[in-house]
């Protein structure tokens, strides 16, 4: 099969600071009813002493510019997008209808408590449905991120630590684990023990065992993994962990796999995240707004952020009095449109459709590893969970082609590159996760680009390690772009 390649993809664009003329405008403004002030006046030596420099053009040269610019973009509803770890599934138009109607998109934060029943109810209800998926006590909704949720979840089990007269600076973080654990542990002054994983590719209680002492503050426990396996020892581990005096903080952001199977809660796991954005299909793309809400044991619940929302007899009310809470996270109460999305979600599958969302989950997953796994080797013999690791190992020493190729050669197929040389534990990774919402022929289409690069790399490596090569802007000096960045556009001359 030959990638075809869309007539907009076919020539560059200029800049838009490169379009236009001095003067042009695509805006109707009043004249000026105000007399003109120099801003030095106001601003000193901050005042711009220069004109702003931006662009001076129509509103036709502006419309067609953003538009050509969103046609070379992909996106989740134009194609599959198998980033690995990042869980980018369909987010169901039903959910955007929620969030759009206008009791809910009109509402202010400051509102007072009284008109803001309806919105109070949903988050309670919300955080009690995300608690019955995880088997935790409590939630809070505040976390922008799942980034921000583990700020959250271990910035509680420092303060839990400290109630109980008790400031360890150990956290155990086996090597598969995300890589966002280790800069939240230090930001919350923590000190990050790595652990090994073992060849079986789940983490040995033995080696956790060994890593513990009267210094263990905890363990940030990936799972399912970043090698997409299930960690079977999770309850064993715990134990472990709680007989240190520690916490088990698991990173929650491959829930997706477990929804209706595994609640972590009974498990022995005292706080985790929960990522709105990959397991409940609210939007991920374009830099968020992301949601990622923290659920935790009743041990913990004292130390939840400030306010919790309460039901009161048939009302609802903002808990601000919290003495051992760690604080408000963030402005106003959380992401608020993405809290409706994800309630939207829950509501319309019920409990046997989330179990069947992780059941498609792990099936096109494996099905993916059971096609490709005879071309690229796989990272673990291990069953698949939400996403299968493969290797460039075999393709890369016969042919030279590495992951790297391969990622960019899919572009010219139609398809965004998976995620690459991640994790680190396998060399030349390649990490796919075709999430529930793909179909069987999506799969077999994308097992097909893959098998073709393939052979396109034994007959004409240089073809696949030159890729993209139907796109309007070729493969780029990636390390330049790192170290001599373009931050801000300047006219020659």
């Amino acid at each position: 099969m030959t990638p075809d390649c869309p007539p907009h993809l076919l020539h560059q664009s200029p800049s838009i600071f490169e379009q236009g003329a001095p003067g042009r405008s695509g805006a109707s403004l009043p004249r000026c009813d105000v007399p003109e002030r120099d801003p030095s006046v106001d601003w000193g030596k901050l005042a711009r002493s220069s004109p702003a420099m931006l662009p001076e053009v129509s509103e036709v040269e502006a419309t067609r510019h953003f538009t050509r610019l969103s046609r070379w973009n992909y996106a989740i509803d134009i194609g599959m997008y198998p980033l690995g770890s990042c869980t980018m599934k369909y987010n169901p138009k039903i959910n955007e209808w929620a969030a759009r109607q206008l009791g809910f998109l009109a509402l202010h934060p400051y509102q007072p408590e009284s008109t803001l029943q309806g919105a109070l109810a949903l988050m309670h209800a919300l955080e009690g449905a995300l608690c019955e998926i995880t088997g935790m006590a409590r939630a809070t909704l505040q976390p922008a991120a799942g980034a921000h949720g583990e700020l959250a979840g271990l910035m509680m089990i420092r303060a839990a630590l400290a109630d109980r007269g008790r400031h360890p600076t150990k956290i155990l973080i086996p090597d598969s684990a995300h890589g966002t654990n280790p800069a939240s542990c230090t930001l919350n002054g923590f000190d990050t023990v790595s652990v090994k994983t073992g060849a079986s590719g789940i983490l040995d209680v033995d080696t956790v065992k060994a890593a513990c002492d009267g210094n263990t503050a905890g363990i940030m426990i990936t799972n399912p993994s970043t090698l997409g396996v299930f960690e079977e020892k999770i309850a064993e581990i715990a134990d472990v962990i709680h007989s240190a005096g520690g916490y088990v903080y698991m990173d929650g952001a491959n829930l997706n796999a477990l929804l209706g199977k595994f609640r972590p809660g009974d498990a022995g796991v005292d706080v985790m995240h929960i990522n709105l954005h990959k397991t409940f299909t609210t939007p991920h793309g374009g830099g968020g707004p992301g949601a990622g809400p923290v659920a935790v044991t009743q041990a913990l619940e004292p130390f939840l952020p400030t306010p919790t929302v309460e039901k009161v007899g048939d009302r609802y009310r903002f808990d601000f009095s919290r003495p051992k809470s760690i604080g408000r996270l963030r402005s106003f109460y959380g992401n608020w449109g993405m809290l409706v999305r994800a309630y939207a979600y829950i509501r319309e599958m019920g409990a046997e459709g989330l179990a069947r969302a992780a059941e498609l989950a792990v099936l096109n997953a494996n099905y993916l590893r059971a096609r490709l796994a005879d071309t690229y080797p796989l990272a673990t013999t291990r069953p698949s969970m939400h996403e299968v690791v493969l290797s460039d190992k075999k393709l890369k020493k016969e042919t030279g082609v590495t992951a790297l190729d391969v990622a960019k050669r899919l572009i010219d197929y139609g398809y965004h590159p998976p995620t690459i040389y991640f994790p680190l534990i396998v060399p030349g990774a390649l990490m796919i996760e075709p999430t529930e919402t793909e179909t069987p022929e999506t799969l077999d289409a994308f097992v097909g680009a893959m098998a073709s690069i393939v052979e396109e790399a034994k007959s004409t490596p240089d073809l696949v390690k030159g890729a993209p090569q139907h796109t309007g802007i070729r493969r780029l000096d990636e390390t330049r772009a790192a170290r001599q960045p373009r931050l801000r556009w300047r006219k020659e001359g």
